[in-house]
């Protein structure tokens, strides 16, 4: 059983943070959902991204989510593995120092760590993607490669291991991302 950070924010993609934080509870872990400048119990705001033939996805207002742990208390030594979804969160997400000193930590300490869909934002503000294939909603390709990550463009329900790193292009990839991350914390 591994201890999980997951890192949310307003307008986080309500699959990909809802379904992770349930499912890797199931399979045994404990995932301790946060947000800076929130408390445990406190809630953000999700939206619902689908794939209904248009140039992007769409956006519909999602579900809230509320948060089991403090921001401010997380002791980041004490996690074995990170969750990062996507939605518009990671976007401004990564204007946060802190929250990037948090996802940095996962790296320089070569523990698993799981970024779907946008999340890719978010990782190539805090590390140096060089090395790591990596997968992203299509949008956030460019990031990826400005991070020095070889962008890995495979199926919507597919994801990717690159050494500790898990990553999906979207909510679809559920299955496969998920079973990948927990062979990773096994």
């Amino acid at each position: 059983m591994a201890r999980l950070l997951l890192i949310a924010g307003d307008y986080v993609e309500d699959y990909e943070v809802m379904v992770p934080f349930q499912a890797l509870q199931a399979m045994g872990h404990v995932v301790e959902a946060v947000c800076p400048d929130k408390r445990e119990g406190d809630q953000v705001r999700t939206a619902i991204h689908d794939f209904e033939g248009d140039q992007t996805y769409s956006e519909k207002p999602g579900h809230d989510f509320t948060l089991n742990a403090t921001f401010a208390e997380v002791e980041v030594a004490d996690y074995d593995g990170l969750v990062i979804p996507g939605g518009r969160a990671p976007e401004y997400l990564r204007l946060d120092e802190r929250v990037l000193e948090l996802v940095r930590h996962f790296f320089d300490h070569e523990k698993p760590v799981a970024a779907i869909c946008h999340g890719a934002q978010l990782l190539a503000a805090a590390v140096s993607l060089e090395g790591y294939r990596v997968s992203a909603y299509p949008a956030c390709a460019p990031e990826v490669h400005l991070a020095g990550g070889d962008y890995a463009e495979i199926e919507v329900d597919q994801a990717i291991a690159s050494g500790k790193l898990v990553t999906a292009p979207a909510w679809p990839a559920h299955p496969d991302w998920l079973r990948r991350f927990h062979a990773l914390l096994e």
